[in-house]
């Protein structure tokens, strides 16, 4: 049996969910195919242990566009809205970090953070206008790819000149030589470089690092929310909004192949079987499983097919579960501050050290970690009086020497929380369940290439005009019909709905131009 639709999307992660809403008010007959049992991708809250629930993957929603808000009438709950930073320090004497202030370190360098904070957020400002737009194509006489380039040439322009010329300065730089060159306390250079890297494959010595830091301060200037109910709350919403518009979500759809014919694409095909016929097809899924897996390398231009497989996406953070029977004690914080965001960087130094073995294969015997504690806030995660901690770890290579096995993840979980334990020595006594996800394990649950967070490396060679990679940076493949909607697009990742948003409306204007 075949059904046919205007549009199918591939995949029910959260920019596949914006992208089919859009598509729907617009009056499309869409379909979304999820291969998992429920929609969100990497935005889901399940149990990894009895009782104790966790966002499996993403866990703090902060990059959420205001245009995808506002359009698809978001509102989403929240356990606890705006958390501050807590750099922690062994001594107690940690740093609080909030959006446009820092408490705990000299008065010079919280006038120095209240600047920088200035300056980068009004640089954010710059990038979200374009991250919410489709990207210039770059030799091309096309008026419109013409009139984006003037466009971002002028948003420079009303920096002033010196604040243009700043901006051109900073974004290909690395993060580490603008916190020493500003900061003196070790734990603010620390958290800032944390922010810079996180989800990448970049230590602070990286160079285009503050793109990377600009780039997460570019939805919501880097406030950051805990959904009530975790991140599965918010897929929930969206797939609430998308099935309101008119959206049919089929779960447990695992796509074997897109379908090609004559150089353009008539539908897809399920694992069971089943057909799908649309003459377009929209891909949530990375660049690499969407062309080499799904489309076939025999369908694509050679060179094409090159620059496919050389897209990086060889991801770099692991993801820590635990369940406790109660909160661990660190010493200078109390109850109340395990609300916020809990981080350990050390120092700019510590940063790099920890990424300097992943280059080699090998994952951080000093790891950084980002911790949170959601049910300190949200009772429904966990037993009465119990918690969960949801930890983002870095570094832990997908290519780790040996490969990810049983002993292997047991000797990094092991790292981790001794790692942990130095700032709070109870935590290992405290531990009733654990669940390690390697980036090998968030491309199988997740289905994404590589376990990379972004569905691919944020670069400058792949970023804006050129992500994924040259001939592909607008959305459409070079086959007819076939789009790209998800992380692996412009802008990149991060719950933020921006690359949806911006497929489905560059799918529309290709439709009234046609």
């Amino acid at each position: 049996m075949t059904d046919r639709y205007d549009a199918i999307v591939v995949g029910a992660g959260h920019n596949g969910l914006v992208c089919a809403a859009l598509l729907a008010r617009a009056g499309k007959n869409v379909v979304v195919l999820e291969a998992n049992d429920r929609v969100g991708g990497a935005a889901v809250t399940r149990e990894f242990a009895h009782g104790y629930s966790v966002s499996a993957c993403a866990h703090l929603l902060y990059q959420l566009q205001p245009e995808v808000r506002k359009e698809l009438g978001l509102s989403p709950a929240v356990a606890a809205g705006d958390l501050q930073t807590i750099a922690l320090a062994e001594d107690g004497k940690h740093v609080r970090l909030a959006a446009n202030g820092v408490e705990g370190v000299s008065s010079e360098d919280a006038e120095q953070y209240r600047r920088f904070r200035k300056r980068m957020t009004r640089f954010a400002d710059l990038l979200r206008k374009h991250l919410n737009r489709k990207p210039p194509r770059l030799g091309t006489k096309s008026r419109g790819d013409l009139f984006s380039l003037v466009r971002l040439g002028l948003d420079m322009r009303m920096l002033g000149k010196n604040e243009m010329q700043e901006f051109l300065r900073l974004i290909g730089m690395n993060i580490h030589d603008e916190v020493t060159e500003r900061f003196e306390h070790p734990q603010l250079k620390g958290a800032v470089c944390l922010d810079a890297v996180l989800g990448t494959h970049l230590g602070p010595r990286s160079p285009n690092t503050i793109m990377t830091y600009l780039y997460r301060n570019a939805g919501n200037h880097g406030r950051m929310d805990v959904p009530k109910g975790g991140m599965g709350s918010f897929s929930e919403a969206l797939a609430h909004r998308a099935r309101s518009a008119g959206v049919t979500i089929l779960t447990g759809m695992r796509i074997q192949r897109i379908v090609v014919d004559n150089g353009r694409v008539t539908g897809v095909e399920t694992a069971g079987g089943e057909t799908f016929s649309s003459y377009t097809v929209i891909s949530n899924a990375d660049p690499k499983r969407t062309m080499l897996d799904l489309v076939g390398a025999r369908h694509l231009e050679t060179g094409f097919a090159r620059r496919v497989r050389h897209f990086r996406s060889r991801g770099n953070a692991a993801k820590l579960h635990l369940a406790l029977d109660g909160l661990p004690t660190v010493a200078g914080l109390v109850k109340k501050d395990f609300e916020q965001r809990l981080v350990i960087a050390g120092d700019e130094h510590y940063v790099e050290r920890a990424f300097n073995p992943a280059k080699y294969g090998k994952y951080s015997p000093e790891p950084v970690v980002e911790m949170t504690f959601p049910g300190f806030r949200d009772e429904s995660l966990a037993p009465a009086g119990k918690h969960v901690m949801s930890a983002v770890v870095q570094y832990a290579p997908y290519g780790l020497e040996g490969g990810w096995s049983g002993a292997s993840k047991q000797a990094f979980t092991d790292v981790v929380i001794g790692t942990i334990a130095r700032y709070a020595p109870d935590v290992a006594s405290r531990i009733t369940a654990s669940e390690l996800l390697t980036p090998a394990d968030i491309e199988s649950e997740f289905n994404i290439t590589g376990g990379h967070w972004h569905q691919g490396e944020l670069t400058l060679d792949q970023f804006l005009f050129v992500r994924p990679f040259a001939g592909a940076s607008q959305y459409a493949m070079p086959l007819d019909g076939l789009w790209l909607c998800g992380s692996g697009a412009h802008p990149g990742g991060g719950v933020s709905g921006a690359a949806g948003r911006n497929a489905a409306r560059t799918i529309l204007e290709r439709e009234k131009q046609a």
